[in-house]
């Protein structure tokens, strides 16, 4: 039995289901392929600042304490979150709400009022939301990072935007926004765990006259190659870094391969990167390396928070680990682990209703297929040393690393010479 049931309405929404004999909730999100790689330069921050209104106020439920006291009253859990390529909004509750909970999902989706005074005040939370944003450098590094990796094009903005751009929307920006995006075939409704019989059927009469509209893709990513160090400049007691790489796209033939790379460099508290880091030498509390990949584009990297002290030695000894994967294959008890460790973290994943769909949505929006977990498990069971040590020395060169800093410094050459 397939873990997952795929459906097309006629207007080219997709359903997705999956149901969870043991499970007594439910899960319902929709996913969308549109995301802050969707914006112009004038719009940037308009998918994640739609996301927020959506949650204002429909015609039926006219406030945002209407919408969630619907959802209290059922003692569920809402909320959304928006990517560079994707945006969802899901409800999770008790199996036998799950229409009160389909309903307020697709009444939001569908009937928001996008009112211009509930938008002005809106822009105060945003505005914050990006001050604490700014604020944190464990989270502000990772959009560093990925300027210097993208440059000047969506994948290399902050999903969080501009204060300008955000300041200047209006309700024509938003309706501008979500007329071009927020179209069936670009949409998908998932719902997993105990998802009653007639799953289908609901979303058919939610969804079902839902306009079909055609829309563009976006621009694809530019190859972009500027500076190899950015160094943002503010006063801490601590250095936040990413160091890495560009690497593989969602769809690569050796996605695997690449994950087992990041795996052996920084999965879990035994991985190369944390024992090397914190254990052996005590420069970070926290360190990890992974992959991030989109659909033409990606990237393998390490983030550590660091003593400033000692930045040049933090530096210097994770690029030495990075460089090392490529030069020294990886011994095959290393490989095992690291395979295991991928697996286990997998099979967690998709013990829960929200982490099941959460997978199989991601598939389905970035992909346009939902594989079943024993494809990606057999994946990953057919790595062997010598794709790890090929695909390390294809991605990783002392000449291709990227590192982007936040900390008490403001001299790039510095940091330059460590690479």
């Amino acid at each position: 039995m397939s873990t997952f049931e795929r459906h097309t309405l006629d207007n080219g929404l997709r359903v997705l289901t999956s149901n969870l004999d043991h499970a007594q909730s439910v899960t319902c999100m929709v996913m969308l392929a549109a995301g802050s790689r969707y914006e112009t330069p004038d719009t940037n921050g308009i998918a994640h600042f739609s996301e927020h209104m959506f949650f204002k106020g429909t015609e039926r439920r006219p406030t945002a304490r209407d919408i969630a006291g619907e959802i209290d009253a059922i003692g569920g859990e809402f909320n959304a979150f928006t990517g560079k390529e994707y945006t969802a909004y899901y409800v999770k509750c008790a199996a036998e709400h799950r229409d009160i909970a389909l309903d307020v999902l697709v009444d939001m989706l569908r009937n928001s009022r996008f009112d211009s005074e509930e938008i002005e005040r809106e822009k105060g939370v945003i505005i914050e939301e990006m001050n604490m944003y700014y604020d944190t450098p464990r989270d502000f590094i990772g959009g560093v990072y990925e300027n210097l990796l993208y440059g000047d094009q969506p994948l290399g903005w902050d999903i969080i935007g501009r204060k300008d751009t955000v300041r200047g929307a209006t309700r024509d920006t938003f309706m501008g926004y979500l007329d071009r995006w927020y179209k069936p075939p670009r949409m998908v409704l998932g719902i997993s765990g105990k998802i009653g019989d007639d799953a289908l059927e609901r979303a058919q009469a939610l969804f079902g006259d839902l306009p079909r509209g055609e829309t563009a893709e976006p621009e694809p990513a530019r190859g972009y190659e500027n500076e190899r160090v950015r160094v943002h400049t503010k006063q801490s007691d601590q250095a936040h870094l990413v160091l890495g790489v560009p690497s593989y796209p969602l769809e690569h033939p050796d996605r695997y391969a690449l994950q087992m790379v990041a795996t052996v460099l920084g999965g879990g508290m035994s991985s190369r990167l944390f024992t090397e880091v914190r254990e052996r030498r005590g420069l970070a509390y926290y360190v990890f390396g992974t992959n991030h990949s989109y659909t033409d584009a990606g990237s393998l990297y390490s983030q550590a928070g660091v003593d400033i002290n000692r930045i040049d030695e933090a530096v210097s000894t994770i690029a030495s680990e990075l460089t090392k994967i490529a030069a020294d294959p990886v011994p095959a008890d290393e490989l095992e682990k690291a395979r295991n460790f991928t697996k286990g973290r997998f099979v967690l994943q998709l013990e829960n209703p929200q982490g099941l769909i959460l997978f199989g949505l991601r598939k389905e929006v970035l992909e346009q297929r939902a594989p079943e977990p024993e494809e990606v498990l057999a994946g990953v069971d057919a790595v062997t040393v010598e794709d790890v040590q090929r695909v390390a020395q294809d991605v990783i060169a002392s000449e291709r690393l990227r590192l982007a800093v936040i900390g008490p410094f403001d001299d790039a050459e510095r940091f330059e010479k460590l690479l």
